[in-house]
């Protein structure tokens, strides 16, 4: 299921690889909804990285997401996994299905980080 939210670039992170070969870029995303802004992080992962590459801090932006969850030494995480964005200051769109398969386990994303 997909979820999307609207909202301003705060920053954008530089990309990681980990031993594993495993890609994840993280931006966080300013939504001006209720009493006080939110800042929320977004991943995106392998292939999905590159969508990032266009995209500067202060842009309008909307965000296509998945919501992942794990378990970890019995406490629990999520993720919000990004996939597709659309610039509401032009009418550019970049999208890519997901580009994650999600029948791999966890522990195939490497051990050097929880989550």
């Amino acid at each position: 299921m997909a979820y999307e939210l609207t909202g301003k670039v705060k920053l954008i992170q530089d990309p990681q690889t980990f031993n594993s070969g495993f890609t994840k870029r993280e931006m966080v995303v300013t939504v001006e909804e209720g009493k006080y802004p939110q800042d929320i992080n977004i991943e995106f992962v392998q292939d999905n990285v590159s969508l990032l590459d266009t995209v500067q801090p202060g842009q309008q932006i909307t965000v296509i997401f998945d919501i992942r969850g794990r378990e970890y030494n019995g406490r629990y995480f999520n993720n919000l996994v990004g996939w597709k964005i659309q610039s509401n200051t032009a009418t550019e769109q970049y999208d890519q299905t997901p580009a994650y398969d999600t029948n791999v386990a966890n522990d195939d994303f490497g051990d050097d980080v929880p989550f």
